[in-house]
């Protein structure tokens, strides 16, 4: 399910583009930093790196955040899923106040839920997980209502109230999942800033006519292992800083225990 522009990018291969983009922004500024001071030699590169200098500190302060940015979207989806597992997991036991049969059919379609819900996280199917559980919604409702017929007092409605948490819940999670992303006019900022320096910092090395540094190298793999970084916290499905699923896990567990 794809929410932004960058995402069709593998996160591999964002790094690699973000290095070969910044070094060419480098070298371009370099190369006009030659030349610039082959035609005016007075030229004074103490402003410039005052400049330079200027430019760098506005990266690392965008830098920063965008990093909290992400940091606290990847907090939001780590507290929903838990607060998604309490909900099913309380709705599951609260079946049991149910008559019969809707109280088994409950429970069954409640554990087919949580099936749904880890597939689709770990085989990456997050359109098919959406749909599906929408389906489970309906059908758990209505034999709620059915149940709210049949047994129209207040255990029932605790039963009701539970089922409506996770229905709550389970759009909280599709909105912190795949629609609380970083906006496409942030990234654009950013990658426009970091050219910039980059290209600023290329320009200085040529105007003070130095040979290319081997730290230059170093500050395009920086560059690009934060954006590395952000990116991976920003997708809730791809790269190493995915949220662990263990509580959901330990729910299908339990209800497999617990099997009415």
């Amino acid at each position: 399910m794809i929410s932004e522009p960058l995402d069709f990018i593998p996160i591999g291969w964002l790094f690699v583009l973000t290095c070969a983009a910044s070094g060419l922004a480098i070298e371009a500024g370099y190369r006009f930093g030659r030349r610039r001071r082959a035609r005016l030699a007075d030229e004074n590169d103490g402003p410039v790196g005052t400049i330079v200098g200027s430019v760098l500190a506005l990266l690392a302060f965008l830098l920063t955040f965008t990093v909290g940015l992400a940091a606290s979207r990847y907090e939001s989806r780590r507290q929903v899923l838990l607060e998604e597992a309490n909900a099913i997991g309380t709705t599951y036991l609260r079946t049991r106040l149910l008559p019969e049969p809707q109280g088994r059919e409950s429970a069954r379609l409640l554990r087919e839920y949580v099936e749904v819900r880890v597939a689709g996280v770990r085989d990456r199917k997050i359109a098919q997980l959406v749909t599906r559980s929408e389906e489970l919604h309906e059908l758990l409702w209505a034999e709620a209502v059915e149940s709210a017929r049949r047994q129209p007092n207040n255990i029932t409605g605790l039963y009701i109230a539970s089922l409506n948490e996770v229905i709550d819940v389970h759009a909280e999670r599709v909105h912190a999942g795949t629609r609380n992303r970083i906006p496409a006019n942030l990234w654009f900022g950013v990658y426009a800033l970091a050219f910039l320096a980059m290209a600023s910092v290329g320009y200085q090395s040529g105007l003070v006519a130095t040979r290319r540094s081997p730290m230059l190298v170093g500050l395009v793999l920086a560059f690009a292992g934060v954006i590395f970084m952000i990116a991976d916290l920003d997708r809730p499905n791809e790269g190493f800083l995915t949220v662990g699923q263990q509580a959901m896990y330990d729910l299908q567990a339990s209800m497999k225990t617990e099997k009415r």
